[in-house]
């Protein structure tokens, strides 16, 4: 059963370019060593500059396991307190749906 969450970031005033740019750095890894992840975005919400709010899709619970042990989720983990004021974590549980295949810069 694929696996879902929806992580929302506040940022700290100021931290919003260092912060994507530890994103964009991780994701890097994500698209290389993992393919259980399905998805990983990104958003920014319109109405809160600083608020980031990821889009996470497993092939599994076993994928989203060793997409936390990889370095480069480590290495996001470690740096992230440093820019964001507070995280918080939905699990999600699918019910049904459908998509398309989406590379997003």
């Amino acid at each position: 059963m694929p696996l879902a969450l929806v992580v929302t970031h506040v940022l700290k005033p100021g931290h919003e370019e260092a912060f994507d740019a530890l994103v964009r750095r991780t994701l890097e890894g994500i698209r290389a060593h993992e393919p259980g992840t399905l998805v990983y975005v990104s958003h920014t919400d319109e109405a809160d500059p600083l608020r980031r709010i990821f889009y996470e899709l497993y092939t599994d619970r076993a994928a989203f396991e060793a997409h936390e042990r990889h370095d480069h989720v480590r290495t996001f983990l470690d740096e992230r307190p440093q820019h964001i004021e507070s995280a918080d974590v939905i699990f999600l549980e699918g019910l049904m749906g459908t998509a398309a295949p989406v590379t997003l810069p």
